[in-house]
C-alpha cells in the first residue's frame, strides 16, 4: 500500500527539522521486529548468524533515536519506573531526545479492571486513584533523574462507568483537586476516554491548571479532527499532545490480529493523517509551543510508515493554512 520507499535518512532529517521548531513526532514504544528493514538494521542484532531478539530489545532504542526525537514509554503505565531504569534509557538517546510517559495505572484507574494482572484487586476501587502524593513519590521523583528528557507526563484516565461517577461534576471536583496538588513546572496532559464529558467544564478545568488535553484517536472517542474543532481544546498554549492509537470504532484486540507484525500499512486512516498534519503545521507556526504526537502501530498497521505519510501530508496542511480556498471563510 506504500507508494514510495521508506527513506530513513530523509525521515530523520524531516523529523529533526520539526523538532527544531518544537514539534516532536514519534511512536508508541519501539521494540518491534517488524520494523527491521525500515527503522532498524538487522545486522546490528545478529548473534551467531541469527537475529537475536533479546539483543534487539536491549539495544534498539539507540537506533530508534537516530531517526525519531521522541517516543511514548507505554511500559510506565504498567509499573512505576525506577530511577535506574530511566537513567538506562536516557543513556541510549541524544541530549535533545524527549520521552512521553504514560503515568502508571495505579494512579489513573478508578476501579481495577477485570484483568489477570490485577489479581485479587480485580473489580475493587483503587484507593490511590488521583493520589498526588503517591504520584510525586513513586513516579515524579524517579523522573527527576532524567528531567531534561521528559517531554510530557500523560494521565490516561480509563473510561468511567456509572459506578465510578454519578455525573461530570463529581469527576471535575476530583480532577481539579488532584491537579491543584501537582508540583508546578512539569509538562502534564490528561487523556480522557468519556466522550460525553469532553466539553467546556472539563477543558476549563485543564486550562485553569495549564494542563494539556491529550487528543486521542481511540475506540470510543470522537476522531481527533472532531476534538480539534472543540473551542478551547488547546488547554495549554505552551503544550499540545496527541496519541493516535486506534481508528474510532476499532478494538485493540482486532487490530493486533489484523496488523501484526506491524511491518506495513494495512488500512489508511485518512482522517487521522489529516488531523496529525494539521497539528504538525499548527505547531511549526507556534515557536513557544511544544507539540508531541505519538503514533501506534494499531492505527494503520505500522507506525513508522504512518509517520512518514503524516509528515509528508504536513506540507499540504501548511499550504492550506497559508492559502485557504475561496469560500472557506478563513
Amino acid at each position: 500500500m506504500e507508494s514510495t520507499p521508506f527513506d530513513k535518512v530523509q525521515l530523520r532529517e524531516r523529523l529533526a527539522g520539526l523538532a527544531d521548531r518544537g514539534v516532536f513526532v514519534g511512536t508508541s514504544s519501539w521494540k518491534y521486529p517488524g520494523w527491521v528493514g525500515t527503522v532498524y538494521d538487522e545486522s546490528r542484532y545478529q548473534y551467531r548468524g541469527k537475529f537475536a531478539k533479546s539483543r534487539f530489545e536491549q539495544a534498539c532504542l539507540a537506533e530508534y533515536a537516530e531517526v525519531f526525537k521522541t517516543v511514548c514509554l507505554d511500559a510506565a503505565y504498567y509499573t512505576f519506573p525506577s530511577r535506574e531504569s530511566l537513567e538506562g534509557l536516557a543513556a541510549q538517546v541524544p541530549a535533545d531526545f524527549k520521552f512521553g510517559f504514560k503515568v502508571t495505572d495505579s494512579i489513573t484507574v478508578k476501579r481495577f479492571p477485570n484483568l489477570p494482572r490485577f489479581g485479587a484487586r480485580k473489580g475493587t476501587v483503587n484507593e490511590n486513584f488521583l493520589n498526588a502524593e503517591v504520584f510525586v513519590s513513586r513516579f515524579l521523583e524517579p523522573c527527576e533523574a532524567i528531567r531534561s528528557h521528559v517531554g510530557i507526563l500523560m494521565f490516561e484516565l480509563s473510561r468511567f462507568h456509572r459506578a465510578d461517577y454519578q455525573d461530570l461534576r463529581n469527576f471535575i471536583a476530583d480532577l481539579d483537586a488532584f491537579l491543584s496538588k501537582l508540583p508546578r513546572g512539569w509538562p502534564y496532559g490528561i487523556e480522557m476516554r468519556n466522550d460525553i464529558w469532553l466539553g467546556q467544564e472539563y477543558l476549563d478545568c485543564l486550562a485553569r491548571h495549564e494542563v494539556a488535553h491529550v487528543f486521542n484517536s481511540w475506540t470510543d472517542m470522537p476522531a481527533v479532527s472532531a476534538q480539534l474543532a472543540i473551542p478551547g481544546s488547546r488547554t495549554n498554549p505552551a503544550l499540545v499532545a496527541a496519541r493516535f492509537l486506534l481508528t474510532p470504532g476499532k478494538t485493540y484486540e482486532r487490530t493486533i490480529q489484523d496488523f501484526e507484525p506491524f511491518d506495513s500499512i494495512k488500512k489508511v486512516d485518512g482522517d487521522a493523517r489529516a488531523a496529525a498534519a494539521e497539528l504538525i503545521a499548527e505547531g511549526t507556526e507556534a515557536p513557544m509551543r511544544r507539540t508531541y504526537l505519538f503514533i501506534n502501530n494499531r492505527l494503520e498497521g505500522s507506525a513508522p510508515w504512518t509517520i512518514k505519510a503524516m509528515v509528508e501530508a504536513k506540507r499540504d496542511a501548511l499550504r492550506r493554512r497559508l492559502s485557504p480556498e475561496p469560500g472557506t471563510g478563513a
